[in-house]
């Protein structure tokens, strides 16, 4: 599975970005996988977001939670995350992963994720 990231930008505090991860390859159909998005900021460890079970449910961190909503759409193969009111701490480039047997206990471990995007960065001054 190859997974393409876009959408990422330079915005102000406040501001909304809306990101897309596009899947392709042989089995490439997102609704059969865990599909998650990532961050890591400079300096920092990488982190989980969000993630959309093959089943629909969504999970966020709790820094995101309120202000992020991820969304998928089958037919188009993507998923997408609608980033509300960011925040400068929000910084970060954005990874989409993928993997098919994820287990609901780890869904936020990054190491459960198989497959991997190329990262989109999110600058949010202040």
């Amino acid at each position: 599975v190859q997974l393409q990231a876009s959408g990422g930008g330079l915005v102000q505090a406040g501001d909304s970005l809306r990101l897309s991860c596009a899947a392709s390859g042989r089995t490439s159909s997102t609704s059969a996988y865990t599909m998650g998005w990532f961050r890591q900021a400079p300096g920092k460890e990488r982190e989980f977001v969000a993630a959309i079970r093959w089943s629909g449910h969504i999970y966020y961190s709790d820094s995101v939670k309120g202000r992020f909503t991820m969304s998928r759409d089958n037919a188009k193969n993507t998923v997408s995350l609608q980033m509300n009111s960011l925040k400068p701490e929000d910084t970060a480039v954005y990874y989409c992963a993928a993997d098919r047997n994820v287990i609901l206990s780890s869904i936020r471990n990054d190491r459960e994720y198989d497959w991997w995007g190329q990262g989109t960065q999110v600058t949010v001054s202040s």
